[in-house]
C-alpha cells in the first residue's frame, strides 16, 4: 500500500513539473517598439533610393528661352539679298534717316592730276576712275554732283550713262572752267542716288591757275 502511494505521489510530481515548464517550440512575443522602428527604417531607405534614381530634366529660364526664340526668328521685312544690304544710316535732304547701300571708292585720276597748271578761264574736262564698292547697282537716277566744298568751277552734275554693278569700275567726267584769278583751287564731288542721298566718299579736282 505504501509503495502504491509513493508511486502515485511521484507520478503527480512529474505531471506538475511538466505543466510548469515552458514549451520549447513556442516563439517569444516580439517587441512592438522594435517592429515599428524597423518598418520606418525600411520605408525611409526605399524613399532615398527612389529619389537618387530620379534625375529631373532642367528647364531653361524664361528669359533664356525668349532670347533663344528671338535670335532664331527672322526679322520681319529683312532680306539676305546682297543688293539690299545697308552700309550706313544717312540723312537725306528732307531730314529723313534712310539706309544707304551705296558706296564709291576712288581708283585713279585718268587725266588732270593734282596741281595741274591751267590758264585763267581755261575750260577742261576732269575724268576719274571709280569703283562701285556698295551692294546696290548704279543706274538711272545716279549722278555725280558738287559736294559744296571750295570752288565749283562751273562744273555741272553729270548723270551716269550706264549701269555699274557692285564691284565694277567706271570712268566719270565733269567739264570745268578754271577761275579767272591766279591761285590754287580744289573742287569736291560725290555720287548721288535717285533718292537724292549722296554717298559718303568724295572725289576732287585740284588745279593751279597761273
Amino acid at each position: 500500500m505504501k509503495l502504491q502511494l509513493t508511486l502515485s505521489l511521484m507520478l503527480i510530481a512529474i505531471l506538475l513539473a511538466g505543466c510548469g515548464s515552458a514549451n520549447p517550440s513556442q516563439e517569444p512575443t516580439p517587441d512592438v517598439a522594435v517592429v515599428r522602428t524597423s518598418a520606418a527604417s525600411t520605408v525611409i531607405s526605399q524613399f532615398t533610393l527612389t529619389a537618387a534614381a530620379f534625375t529631373p530634366t532642367p528647364s531653361l529660364p524664361t528669359e533664356a528661352t525668349e532670347a533663344t526664340e528671338t535670335a532664331a526668328s527672322p526679322v520681319p521685312g529683312a532680306s539676305n539679298t546682297a543688293t539690299t544690304q545697308p552700309l550706313a544710316q544717312v540723312t537725306n535732304a528732307l531730314g529723313t534717316t534712310v539706309a544707304l547701300c551705296d558706296s564709291l571708292t576712288f581708283v585713279s585720276d585718268v587725266n588732270v592730276p593734282d596741281d595741274t597748271n591751267l590758264a585763267p578761264g581755261q575750260d577742261f574736262v576732269k575724268t576719274w576712275r571709280v569703283k562701285n564698292t556698295g551692294s546696290c547697282p548704279w543706274g538711272e537716277g545716279y549722278e555725280l554732283v558738287y559736294a559744296e566744298y571750295e570752288d565749283e568751277m562751273s562744273g555741272q552734275p553729270q548723270p551716269l550713262t550706264e549701269v555699274v554693278q557692285p564691284g565694277q569700275e567706271v570712268e566719270i567726267s565733269v567739264q570745268f572752267t578754271a577761275p579767272s584769278e591766279i591761285g590754287n583751287y580744289l573742287s569736291a564731288w560725290q555720287m548721288s542716288n535717285p533718292a537724292g542721298v549722296t554717298f559718303e566718299d568724295i572725289i576732287f579736282v585740284k588745279i593751279i591757275v597761273q
